[in-house]
Order: structure tokens, then sequence, then C-alpha cells
């Protein structure tokens, strides 16, 4: 074998291990790549979040296309980073954010689809880079509050969009995207002023499923700010994954566990 060709070879492997540096380590240089791509995923999410009024704006399908470049190469670079690209392919925020790059690159099929985009936001707050920094500076007690309420925001924007794409104009009262966010947070909310109504059999069955759903992720925002402060932590024995920060042994097995602390 030449020695271009050894070197041809060996280009892929060096490439994946700068990726892999960069995405998952903690020195000054892979932080300062990894509060950058955090910046980036929240301009986008901004950008998804303002699409129903930027619809209509000449440059709306040139900022659309470049938002897909810019999300494929980073789907492309995390898959390269990935130790088990196969097995990172089945995660459910990798599936999640690979149909979210389809409404982008065929936001004329997909259009009644787009609204979907939203779940970016949860997919990002899913990933570890979002959870290092509140760990190592003792910040780990507020991860479920922010959890819960990444969840409950996804799910009032996903809702919105919904509610916006398939109710806008049709003698609902919803005649633009605060119109539906309206009434997406006052059902929620189960406050029902009664001035914005979905019209027909379907639209009542949203409404309760929007109630439903809401009530859910109220109660466990409720849940994670004022329940006892307890880590994340599988138990080895018996896969137990709450405890008391200071737990020596699990108090459903008495396995002993090695919780790290906050600031390691």
């Amino acid at each position: 074998m030449s020695p271009d060709r050894v070197t041809e070879n060996g280009r892929l492997p060096r490439l994946r291990r700068l990726l892999r540096l960069l995405y998952h380590g903690r020195t000054a240089a892979a932080v300062r790549f990894q509060v950058a791509v955090l910046a980036v995923d929240l301009a986008i999410i901004a950008f998804f979040i303002a699409t129903p009024i930027l619809r209509d704006e000449p440059a709306f399908f040139w900022i659309d296309y470049s938002v897909a470049g810019i999300l494929a190469l980073d789907l492309a670079a995390r898959g390269l980073a990935a130790s088990r690209p196969e097995r990172w392919l089945r995660q459910v925020d990798v599936i999640v954010d690979l149909f979210i790059l389809a409404t982008l690159l065929a936001p004329g099929w997909l259009a009644n689809f787009g609204f979907l985009r939203i779940l970016r936001l949860w997919t990002i707050f899913r990933s570890p880079l979002i959870w290092r920094p509140l760990r190592r500076r003792g910040l780990r007690r507020f991860e479920d509050p922010i959890r819960a309420v990444i969840n409950l925001l996804t799910f009032l924007f996903v809702v919105t969009g919904f509610i916006y794409t398939f109710f806008v104009g049709r003698n609902a009262g919803i005649d633009g995207y605060v119109d539906a966010l309206y009434f997406t947070v006052t059902t929620v909310t189960t406050t029902g002023f009664g001035d914005i109504t979905l019209p027909g059999t379907g639209g009542r069955l949203v409404s309760i499923v929007i109630m439903i759903i809401g009530i859910s992720l109220f109660v466990r925002l409720a849940q994670a700010v004022f329940r006892p402060n307890k880590v994340t932590f599988p138990c080895p024995q018996c896969g137990l994954t709450r405890h008391e920060p200071d737990a020596v042994h699990c108090k459903s097995c008495g396995h002993i566990l090695n919780i790290p602390d906050d600031g390691e």
C-alpha cells in the first residue's frame, strides 16, 4: 500500500477524533466550540418560532435553506463524533432532528409539518453539553426544573404552530400567530375565556388533548420545583435513578452507590 493511500485512510479517523474532542471534550477550546454550537442552535430555535411571521418575506427560503445546511453539517459532525454511529442514528432526538432537516429541505411539500421544527428545542436540551456546566458549578439541583420548563415551552410552541397551521382563518377567531399562542396558553392553563374556540368536534377533541397534556406538564413542573432535592444516578443493582445527594447506599436494594460530587 502506498504512503498516499495510508495517509488518505487515516484522515477519517483523525477527523472523528477531532470532532469527538470538540463535541465531548472539556478543554478550553472544546468548551468554546460547544458554547458557539449552543448559540447557533438557540438562534435557529428563534427562527423556527418566528417562521409563521417570516414566511412571506422574500428572504425566507434563503434563510430556510441556510438553516438546513447548518443543521445538516451539525448532524454529520455529531454522527462522526459518535463512537457507535449506527446506535446514534437510532436515538429519538437524532430521528427528530432528521425529520426537522427534511422539513427544511422540502418546505413546500412538508409545509404543514413545519410546526414540529420547534422540537429542536427539546432535542438540544437532551444533550449533555447543556448540563455539564451546571454540574461543574454545583447547580445540579436546577436540572430537573429546567427540563420541566423546556418540556412545557416546547409543548406550548408545538401546539401553537399546530393551531396556527390548521385553524387560522377557519372562523375560529384565530387570525394570526399571536391568536394561536393566546388560545394555547388559555387552554393549557384551563382558563378558557371562550373568546377563541376551535370549530367542530375535531376542534373540541384537540382542546381536550391540549388541556390534559398541559395540566400534566404543569404538575411535572411543580414537582420539579417543590419536591425535595435529589440527584439522578442509576443504581447498578436495581436501576433506581433518584437518590439523595449524599446517599451512600441505595434505599431500594442497599447497593453501595458512588454518586459523583457536583464539582466533579
